[in-house]
């Protein structure tokens, strides 16, 4: 399997090439040359299978270049109980009592309480080994709007041969999920909390990778979402849910719908990944908060990136963003993976601040998706009912994708939605619904009081590369 630039400019890459690139050199998204199908057979020989021996079977056919006795250890150093706290990776949470079919993939079971483990503890291992194989280093250069950094820091913490400078919003992150990240004292950690929002930091990524002499010499890798590698390894769990939803059903290719709730889309292109490799998929349901750039896009067409001014701060803060990243892989294959198609549409996007796919509204049926939005009353709402009919407490990110995933749920067709964090990570806002405090998981009860380790910088892409330069491994 090799990989392409979605903008036609990069010669194809390995997979492991691609994995230490991050954004490719002509400011593209990596996308395999083309995508792996797999027959019902598989899928049923695959029933079986432990969570990490899935993950195995899914990730082989994405990667090639990397022995297959290799591969299966790291997915079973990655994916064991002592990691995710129990015997069941990644459990099914039915909400049968809110609507029937209605259940949570719980995802949130790894070191940081967020689904971005599921895909960041593999990459830490692959980086590890990758680079250990190769005989070099990687800095690692991330921007996140909360979960990702946490999941990035304690995947790649005390690892060899790698560093992490990892830029969040100051002030714009839950005081655990800041303690989360803040508190650790690793040396090859770096918290950078850059005034600003999300985006801001996003574009600092995207222009220090940009910068071709300055990231092939200070050696510059990615782990945001723009890594394949991690919508690689985030397809695995709907092969996974698809397996324990159709359980015991009478069609063995019965279909399962996943409502996901999304701010870069890098969680359901995942799934959009699967349902191409012949996932049974019936819907992909896109959920948005006030941010809803992409909720737009699904119901007009028109994909309208927001300035800073228009992104509102909101109770679901990792979904807080005005464009989205990952987005333009799945506009790759809207437009028939044609790559000047592609660069052309982005031309447009830079140049006119938007641009028109109305004309394609009728693939986004063809492919599965729907969309809705949520806004912080009906978060309030959902994470009441949720409780009150279930006795389950839920994160506002997956409230929203709970919201907007019934009115979407059909008979006889269960709706996985992706559980995004475990509620205690937004605690303030659990108790604004529920008038009680989240509840605390073992070893997370006093973390916000811990010593912090971050610097506050102002926005500018100079300040980041000479703190880069200062500490890169």
């Amino acid at each position: 399997m090799r990989y392409l630039s979605t903008r036609g400019g990069m010669a194809p890459q390995t997979f492991t090439d691609v994995l230490l690139e991050g954004l490719a050199p002509d400011g593209g998204l990596a996308v395999p040359e083309s995508i792996p199908q797999v027959t019902p057979e598989q899928l049923q020989a695959w029933r079986s299978l432990s969570y990490a021996d899935l993950a195995y079977e899914v990730l082989k056919l994405f990667i090639t270049d990397i022995p297959e006795q290799d591969l299966r250890e790291l997915t079973r150093k990655t994916y064991r109980p002592e990691v995710f706290g129990g015997e069941v990776i990644v459990p099914l949470k039915p909400l049968e009592s809110l609507k029937p079919g209605v259940s949570l993939l719980g995802l949130s079971e790894g070191p940081t309480l967020a689904f971005k483990d599921m895909a960041m503890q593999f990459l830490g291992n692959l980086f590890e080994y990758v680079l250990a194989r190769r005989g070099t280093t990687l800095n690692i250069l991330g921007a996140t709007s909360g979960d990702t950094g946490s999941a990035a820091e304690y995947a790649m913490r005390g690892k060899q041969g790698v560093a992490v400078f990892m830029l969040s919003p100051a002030g714009r992150m839950s005081a655990f999920q800041r303690a989360q990240m803040y508190s650790l004292q690793d040396a090859n950690i770096h918290n950078l909390a850059v005034h600003g929002v999300f985006d801001d930091c996003q574009d600092i990524v995207k222009a220090v990778s940009g910068d071709l002499a300055f990231k092939t010499s200070h050696r510059i890798g990615a782990v945001n979402s723009i890594n394949w590698a991690r919508i690689a390894a985030q397809v695995v769990y709907y092969f996974h849910g698809w397996r324990l939803a159709t359980e015991g059903a009478a069609d063995p290719m019965a279909q399962v719908s996943f409502a996901v709730p999304s701010g870069n889309f890098g969680n359901i292109l995942a799934g959009h990944v699967a349902r191409s490799m012949g996932l049974p998929i019936r819907r992909l349901v896109l959920a948005t908060n006030e941010n809803n750039v992409l909720e737009e896009f699904f119901r007009t067409g028109i994909y309208r990136p927001r300035a800073s001014s228009e992104t509102y701060e909101t109770s679901s803060p990792s979904m807080d963003i005005s464009k989205a990243s990952n987005f333009e892989r799945f506009v790759y294959d809207l437009l028939g993976r044609d790559p000047a198609r592609l660069k052309a549409l982005w031309d447009e996007l830079a140049a006119q601040g938007s641009f028109d796919l109305s004309a394609c509204k009728p693939q986004f049926a063809q492919y599965g998706f729907v969309s809705g939005t949520s806004t912080h009353a009906d978060r309030l709402a959902t994470i009441r009912q949720v409780h009150a009919e279930t006795g389950v407490v839920i994160d506002p990110h997956t409230a929203d994708g709970v919201k907007v995933a019934l009115p979407f749920v059909e008979p006889g067709v269960p709706m996985l939605v992706l559980e995004t964090a475990l509620p205690v990570k937004f605690s303030a806002t659990i108790e604004e619904a529920l008038g009680q405090p989240a509840p605390r998981p073992a070893g997370f009860e006093n973390i916000e009081q811990l010593p912090q380790r971050v610097r506050t910088v102002d926005g500018d892409v100079q300040t980041i590369k000479d703190l880069i330069a200062a500490d890169a491994v």
